[in-house]
């Protein structure tokens, strides 16, 4: 038995089928979560270090390469019981939309540097520090998070081939959507 299987046999019947019902956002919050912690790693080494004076590069650095990461575990995981385009076609869909997407997460961080000159208004690296995370990865990651969702949903990884669990069916549509051999 896989470790998904164990977990999902583990959890009551209402809430199994209600998890095999959105099991494709569970997923990608769980592949939000991943990278988000990946992105979280890069942007401080880089913010704290060599772009101490530049927060939104790092931010941005550290979004592109979140960004490959994710399309990784997404189209491998999230979303593979969708699709219908072509590897190239879904891979460019996904990196315009994951552009958008780091661009709408930046945008606070920009907006509070750029226009409220947050910076140099804060001299403690705590302080700093802190802004830094509520406005790139509560704000911005909310922001940005609703956005991709909706889109890699509808452009990227389209309704085509996607298979609907039965929620009576539940146990048996476990090993197939979730991608168990």
């Amino acid at each position: 038995m896989s470790f998904v299987d164990g977990v999902l046999a583990r959890v009551p019947q209402p809430f199994r089928a209600l998890a095999l019902r959105h099991h494709e956002l569970i997923k990608f919050a769980i592949v939000g979560g991943t990278t988000m912690i990946f992105d979280l790693a890069i942007f401080y080494s880089l913010s704290l270090t060599i772009l101490e004076e530049k927060p939104v590069v790092a931010k941005v650095l550290s979004g592109i390469l979140a960004t490959v990461l994710s399309y990784i575990l997404n189209r491998e995981w999230s979303f593979k019981n969708r699709g219908g385009r072509e590897r190239h076609h879904e891979a460019l869909l996904f990196f315009t939309i994951s552009g958008i997407g780091v661009l709408l997460a930046a945008a606070p961080l920009w907006i509070a540097n750029n226009v409220f000159d947050i910076r140099a208004s804060q001299e403690n690296l705590t302080t700093l520090v802190v802004v830094d995370f509520v406005l790139n990865y509560i704000i911005g990651n909310l922001l940005q998070m609703v956005f991709r969702f909706w889109a890699l949903r509808r452009f990227a990884f389209p309704d085509e081939n996607v298979h609907i669990i039965d929620p009576d069916l539940a146990d048996e549509a476990v090993e197939e959507e979730f991608g168990h051999s």
